[in-house]
């Protein structure tokens, strides 16, 4: 690059970065982060953002630069820098005075005084010099920051997206603190305020991450070889230890974190089971299924027919025993759907089962049904488990007495589906390292060469179809009883393209990458409410971030870590 046009590329690059801020301030994303405070009273998550758009633009700016040579070379990538963030900062500056002179509401519903408000930090238009100027700092912290060593880059950014992270689940951290007791709840004030971590939590919170960072760059080391080196005896104490201390916080956590958080957990642990269900599907055999949400729905519809006390119900059965005939009628239908698509490949197969998904949805919300699956109405007043003995009905829409501990909380609920999400994984793990488990991975491979090897292409994928359905459908039944009701509109194609994003970002065919999947994509949005609607905006940029940085995922498995870098080892070396 030319020294006369780095200054140029800077504009052109903070004209962009000014453009993807005014983006997200004209989708309403900035308005409704701002509701959440990074440093209480001092950053919102709406300014963070916007800051955050001026840092990478700095830094994109000064990476450009990387190929000038010469005794400035470090002033010009700061340079920059600054100018990369003066530009993001003038455009909106250019922004919130149109607005002010402009009725531009008329064309763009959120742009409002409160989102000019936001963006001049409270000063009004009359301070809106202000944002030209913290841009433009922010893209010379953008540019500085490459210029400083790795060994602290490291720190910085730990630091940096720890202090985020901590803001953002500021309230689940303030509440389980608070359950703890008196000086619990006194540390909890000190660290987390009411809408995010108050300014000493933010700094007690980044000094600590970065010197723990340091340390261990210190004598981390050491430690991974002395734990190496240790016996197997030794090794062993380690995991259970480890173990142990999961299983403890599990245990404890619905009881100290309130029913909102448990039933954030629940829905987490449901969708690890369909996950793991699509994952034998998907992941093992390479079928892919955008009807899964049929057997999900087949799962809960049964549990909901056979143990609820309103008209629909049938015959009035407990949870414990309903689960295991829902899990079988799943099972059928994983069978009834693989039989007529066993000769179906690739996208083809797609648009078959996202058929079967759709026709179960369907029959269960018409009227034509309505007398066995209750049409639009649902079925409703589906029975809590009950550990103990239910006492017969009198008349058919009275539920029935639990004479023992009914699990009807969330918090109850959580064991349930924890210990089933447990269940299931262990089940898939040792699906997938048996004889059946490498028929699967053949066909994904290469149908023609799996069948020419022996594996009977037809019984191995009714299985895959029937054992993915099993889980799904064990899912369902635990939603079914968790909401007490279930109607058809609970079950749209967006669920069955949820199980397969959850799986493309933990890890195609990983056990382990389905539970961060989970975690990510549903976990975290749940606990975000105010954010919820950006969803799958959200979701959208994560896939594509993935794909491009990470395609084998969070978590991947063996054999995807193998293929992806043998194929970039390949090019390189054909390069």
């Amino acid at each position: 690059m030319k020294k006369e046009n780095f200054l140029w590329n800077s504009i052109k690059t903070g004209m962009l970065g000014g453009s993807i801020a005014l983006f997200i301030c004209l989708i309403g994303m900035t308005e409704v982060f701002s509701k959440r405070d990074v440093i209480e009273k001092v950053i919102t998550l709406g300014q963070f953002v916007l800051l955050a758009t001026s840092v990478m633009t700095g830094l994109i700016a000064s990476r450009q630069t990387s190929q000038l040579v010469g005794e400035n070379r470090s002033l010009h990538r700061l340079t920059a820098g600054l100018v990369a963030g003066l530009m993001t900062g003038v455009v909106l500056a250019l922004f919130v005075l149109a607005g002010d002179k402009v009725n531009i509401r008329a064309v763009f519903l959120n742009a409002t005084p409160g989102l000019y408000n936001i963006l001049t930090f409270e000063k009004g238009v009359s301070g809106v010099w202000v944002l030209p100027v913290i841009s433009a700092v922010s893209g010379l912290i953008g540019a500085a920051f490459l210029l400083l060593p790795q060994a602290a880059q490291k720190p910085l950014t730990q630091a940096t997206l720890f202090l985020f992270f901590m803001a953002l689940f500021s309230g689940l951290f303030r509440v389980v603190l608070i359950n703890q007791g008196t000086n619990w709840e006194k540390i909890a004030k000190y660290l987390y305020g009411q809408t995010g971590v108050t300014s000493e939590g933010a700094l007690i919170f980044f000094f600590a991450v970065v010197i723990i960072s340091v340390l261990w760059s210190w004598r981390g080391q050491s430690v991974k070889t002395s734990v190496a080196h240790l016996p197997k005896g030794g090794k062993l104490t380690l995991r259970l230890l480890a173990f142990a201390a999961i299983g403890y916080v599990a245990l404890g956590l619905p009881q100290v974190s309130g029913p909102f958080i448990a039933q954030v957990i629940v829905t987490v642990a449901l969708f690890i089971l369909m996950g793991l269900g699509l994952n034998i599907t998907l992941g093992f055999a390479g079928l892919l299924d955008l009807g899964f949400v049929a057997f999900y729905a087949i799962g809960a519809y049964t549990v909901g027919l056979l143990t609820s006390y309103g008209p629909f119900g049938l015959q009035h059965i407990s949870f414990w025993a309903a689960v295991p005939i829902a899990v079988l009628v799943a099972m059928a239908a994983g069978f009834v759907l693989g039989l007529p698509v066993l000769g179906v490949r690739g996208d083809y197969l797609a648009i078959a089962t996202l058929g079967f998904g759709e026709i179960v949805r369907l029959l269960a919300g018409s009227d034509f049904l309505a007398k066995y699956f209750g049409g639009p109405q649902g079925v409703i007043g589906i029975q809590k488990p009950c550990l103990g003995v239910l006492e017969p009905f009198v008349k058919i829409d009275v539920p029935r007495v639990c004479n023992g501990i009914e699990l009807g909380k969330p918090q109850d609920i959580y064991y349930v589906a924890v210990a089933a999400a447990l269940l299931i994984a262990f089940v898939a793990w040792r699906l997938r390292e048996s004889r059946l488990g490498r028929a699967w991975m053949a066909i994904r491979e290469d149908e023609d060469v799996a069948e020419a090897l022996g594996v009977n292409l037809i019984q191995t994928k009714l299985l895959a179809y029937m054992l993915g359905a099993a889980m799904a459908g064990l899912g369902g039944a635990i939603f079914a009883t968790l909401i007490g009701s279930i109607f058809a509109s609970s079950m749209q194609l967006i669920v069955s393209i949820n199980v397969v994003s959850l799986i493309i970002v933990g890890g195609m065919g990983s056990i382990p990458g389905v539970i961060v999947g989970a975690i990510a994509l549903i976990g975290l949005p749940e606990l975000l409410r105010e954010v919820s609607e950006f969803r799958y905006l959200l979701y959208g940029m994560t896939l594509i971030i993935m794909m491009l940085s990470k395609p084998e995922g969070l978590w991947p498995s063996q054999a995807a870590k193998r293929e992806l870098h043998h194929v970039e080892a390949s090019t390189e070396a054909e390069l």
